[in-house]
């Protein structure tokens, strides 16, 4: 990942939390990926400004503490820190090198995988994880969707984002998100593509017990619109869970 890129693009990239399909999709499926936090660890790997890191504090979660290779992000997220007194915690560090004394209860990684550039990174951050984890501890998060199997990805600009990659996409090709803000801003950001396997294999090696796939999941105040029809036919992002 490259630090210098977020820290260019950290308020555009705050500011596409207010996107729908934020809240009805991607907040709403790791909710539901966390179950009950209440008196438990959280490490918060790639962070960004921190507004996941705050939900699961006022659900419950004992101590919290966000990561993000990018400072700027970490400036933001303390700001709403200072503005609104949690007890959230931060620190700037690259989730592949991190090294801490302190093993949780849940790790969450919001968009981390998808970062790694090779296999090797992937097993890299799965490592990371596992060996943050205390006994039977559970890493959940969100991530590009890598089931995907059609050439072309689906239009998912009403949703306020286009996905672009090669057509073939082959291990370690980008998959650039353009994101459309609500006041007409625009920034983009690259994910990699790895196959569905190549994940398992990390999990696996790592030392991983349990891997899934999860969702992605619609709040059910959103069922009955037709608005998600091209989001939930052809998922762009999806989620997952482990267990150590």
């Amino acid at each position: 990942m490259d630090s210098n890129s977020y820290d260019n693009i950290a308020n555009e990239y705050r500011d596409s939390k207010q996107l729908d399909f934020r809240k009805y999709i991607e907040e709403y499926t790791l909710i539901q990926l966390l179950g009950a936090v209440a008196g438990l660890s959280v490490l918060d790997l790639a962070c960004g400004e921190g507004i996941y890191t705050r939900k699961m504090k006022k659900l419950g979660v004992e101590t919290i503490l966000g990561v993000d290779l990018s400072a700027r992000m970490i400036e933001l997220a303390q700001e709403a820190e200072s503005k609104e007194p949690l007890g959230c915690s931060y620190v700037v560090q690259d989730a592949l090198f991190l090294s801490l004394e302190e093993r949780f209860d849940t790790v969450v990684g919001m968009y981390l995988l998808n970062y790694a550039q090779s296999e090797d990174e992937l097993q890299r951050f799965c490592q990371v994880v596992y060996n943050h984890l205390k006994p039977s501890g559970r890493f959940v998060g969100f991530n590009d969707n890598p089931h995907n199997e059609r050439r072309h990805y689906g239009n998912y600009r009403t949703y306020g984002f286009v996905k672009e990659s090669t057509e073939e996409r082959l291990e370690g090709d980008f998959v650039r998100y353009r994101m459309f803000n609500l006041d007409g801003t625009e920034f983009s950001f690259n994910n990699f593509y790895f196959h569905p396997h190549t994940y398992e294999r990390a999990f696996a090696k790592a030392g991983f017990r349990e891997f899934r796939w999860e969702g992605p999941f619609l709040a059910p105040s959103q069922a009955a619109s037709d608005y998600w029809r091209e989001f939930m036919a052809h998922p762009p992002l999806i989620g997952f869970s482990a267990v150590k």
